[in-house]
């Protein structure tokens, strides 16, 4: 259990976290996103005692990580996959971590075998690919057999294969009862990942929900319609107070009304629907949304269009022609 009370952090002029209060329960995977500069590498950093709070603190299983007798055997974490020292080989970065907290020598081999290391133990880390890197950092936090775990971005340079295996991991970890706090820009590998989400902007708690929870919180849920009469459907949904707007597929996404809806001034029509089907937005989408606001740099697309992947309205001529 990780229990945050009004955290704050302060570099100089900058507020970096800003009166974060949440908790991380065991037996469930917890995804922390935010936009980039948001503080969540910094809070995950106080969490572990790297870095003094401003103000506020942080509990594990009750206590302050730096009053923990032996750390590794209650938190693990990857924070930062490089911090090791490259002349070590991963056997050995991993037995004077063991060796720290009077763990068995018999975990590190358990740990290597785990994530896929065994083979390349002797080598030098300095040596190892980003993705390699990675699992010698999942083997590190993994090696005391913690209950509460920590990972900062762990698919960051692994292929379609370790992301598998990672997300496998962090859910059978969680089933077993354990904390698992997640880190990600990854958003659609959170939505299948993440039971919950703790999501933060500008170093403030914005969302404290389950991921079904937090879509449902987007305005981009919609209607996607299919008919051989799309433009007099459009005309018709137009003037009835809908947003339509038309795809490449050549379907007609709807806002402002429901399927029942749409369907009844169909029938009403006499208009033919090949498709009726509600969409909700994917986790991407509503992350974009609601944290739109905390973002410190925005862009365009390259065609100067705002970066929302929304095509054009194409009703304000049918609105038009239907209040006619």
């Amino acid at each position: 259990m990780i229990e945050v009370r009004g955290l704050s952090k302060r570099y100089g002029d900058t507020l970096a976290v800003d009166q974060l209060s949440f908790d991380v329960a065991p037996g469930q995977v917890t995804g922390f996103l935010g936009p980039n500069g948001s503080g969540k590498s910094t809070t995950m950093r106080m969490i572990m005692g790297l870095d003094a709070p401003s103000s506020g603190g942080v509990d594990i299983n009750g206590r302050p990580f730096r009053q923990l007798p032996w750390p590794l055997r209650e938190v693990g974490a990857l924070l930062e996959a490089k911090a090791i020292h490259p002349g070590r080989s991963a056997y050995n970065h991993l037995r004077a971590l063991a060796e720290s907290n009077a763990i068995p020598l018999s975990r590190v081999d358990e740990v290597l075998g785990v994530v896929g290391l065994e083979k390349v133990a002797k080598k030098r880390a300095g040596k190892f690919s980003l993705g390699m890197g990675q699992r010698l950092g999942i083997a590190a936090a993994l090696l005391g057999d913690p209950d509460v775990l920590l990972f900062d971005e762990p698919v960051n340079g692994l292929d379609p294969e370790g992301i598998r295996w990672v997300r496998t991991l962090l859910r059978s970890l969680a089933s077993e009862g354990r904390t698992v706090l997640v880190s990600s820009h990854l958003m659609s590998e959170m939505a299948i990942t993440a039971d919950h989400l703790l999501v933060i902007g500008r170093g403030r708690l914005i969302a404290d929900t389950s991921v079904a929870e937090f879509i449902a919180q987007s305005s981009q849920r919609f209607v996607r319609v299919r008919s051989p009469r799309t433009e007099e459907l459009a005309t018709l949904l137009a003037a009835r107070g809908a947003s339509v707007s038309g795809a490449e597929d050549a379907s007609l996404t709807v806002t402002g009304l429901e399927a029942a809806a749409i369907g009844d001034i169909a029938a009403g029509a006499g208009i033919a629907l090949h498709e009726l089907s509600p969409q909700a937005a994917s986790l991407e989408e509503a992350f974009m949304e609601i944290t739109h606001d905390s973002v410190e740099f925005h862009g365009e697309s390259a065609t100067g269009a705002p970066p929302d992947g929304h095509p054009p309205a194409m009703a304000t001529a049918a609105a038009d022609e239907g209040a006619r």
